[in-house]
């Protein structure tokens, strides 16, 4: 078996052991007789499953009791027209900051349904090489809730802090970072992210929602994107999406075997620290987001050359360093070393970028 580096910003990798027990569980989970990919949601194989799932996500978020978790479709971007159709209700507005490319969807996502909603900060003339500062004087007092992208997977950025948003609920996309790192949930009023980056493969959607913000639905809204509906339901008010939800499980047994997400704010660092100690060593990369914002899970570095952009991607493709090339709206490379990615990957990858420094000489 002949296994690559996978530098995607996802689908992304996933852990060895979680695959290796996947496999091992493929054809018949415990003594069910079947996969789990055949199990009827509402079976007695399948109930202690989700149940688990929970628990565990529960535990290595220390997310409080008056949380709601929600296993849900549709992926992240449904999740910019869900957000506002289910706290609208709350005073009629909402603010947002936008920090690239997914937080300005989510915003225009608002702005489309024809809501009184507010950017309240940006870094788009900056190509958004930074997070933007918000103080609580930015946000309007009587906004449903404040709308941020936590860690840009585009652009390569992330807060280095929660903004304060005073008593109007925080709400933030959390897709390529949840799970990195400790967080402090209770100060959110509602987190959502999609797995495919960090926790599982495709197909799976994650909403935390603080309980007291599920009775400000949009009464029009439709009932598969209501979150009460689903908080009710157990997040089976239809199928769930039943094999991705085992995945997340074995993701979560599997960071908290290693010590929890202190022990992987860890290992991101390390992994993070090498690759950035590298870039700000020599002068053939450029860094472009600046350092007070840089992300731990997606770097993001160019040649200046386009060119040269491209053979680099080409090249590390060849030597199984798969999927660098950055984003189409960006250019240049991104390296996305979410939890899954090892050491050793990095390492691979800053003793490539040296010899392909030494051996394509900028003009």
């Amino acid at each position: 078996m002949n296994r690559v580096y996978n530098f995607s910003a996802g689908p992304s990798m996933l852990p060895m052991p979680v695959l290796q027990r996947a496999a091992d569980e493929l054809l018949c989970y415990g003594e069910s007789g079947m996969s789990v990919m055949e199990m009827s949601h509402r079976s007695a194989d399948y109930e202690p499953i989700i149940a688990d799932a929970e628990a565990m996500l529960r535990r290595l978020m220390n997310i409080p009791d008056n949380y709601k978790v929600l296993f849900l479709q549709g992926g992240a971007s449904t999740q910019f027209a869900a957000v506002p159709l289910n706290l609208i209700g709350r005073t009629g507005k909402a603010d947002y900051a936008v920090s690239g490319q997914f937080s300005g969807k989510a915003f225009k996502e608002a702005q489309k349904m024809g809501y009184d909603v507010k950017c309240i900060a940006t870094t788009k003339d900056d190509n958004f090489d930074h997070v933007p500062v918000i103080t609580k004087d930015m946000i309007r007092p009587d906004a449903a809730y404040l709308h941020i992208c936590f860690n840009n997977t585009i652009y390569g950025t992330k807060y280095p802090y929660i903004p304060d948003a005073g008593d109007v609920p925080l709400v933030a996309d959390l897709s390529s970072c949840i799970i990195s790192e400790p967080v402090d949930v209770s100060r959110f009023g509602v987190i959502y992210a999609g797995a495919q980056k960090n926790m599982a493969p495709a197909g799976l959607t994650l909403v935390i929602v603080r309980e007291d913000l599920l009775d400000y639905a949009d009464p029009k809204m439709p009932t598969m994107l209501e979150w009460k509906t689903m908080a009710d339901n157990g997040s089976m008010y239809n199928t769930p999406p039943c094999y991705t939800i085992y995945m997340a499980k074995l993701v979560y047994e599997w960071i908290l075997s290693l010590g929890g997400l202190d022990v992987m704010k860890q290992m991101n660092e390390r992994k993070a620290n090498l690759l950035y100690d590298y870039l700000d060593s020599q002068d053939y990369y450029i860094a472009p987001v600046k350092k007070e914002s840089r992300s731990m899970m997606n770097v993001t570095f160019v040649t200046g050359d386009a060119e040269l952009d491209k053979k680099f991607a080409k090249e590390a493709a060849a030597v199984g360093l798969k999927n660098l090339k950055g984003h189409r709206s960006v250019g240049g490379m991104r390296a996305s070393i979410y939890n899954a990615m090892p050491y050793e990957g990095v390492e691979a990858l800053v003793a490539f970028m040296k010899d392909f420094a030494a051996n394509n000489p900028k003009a």
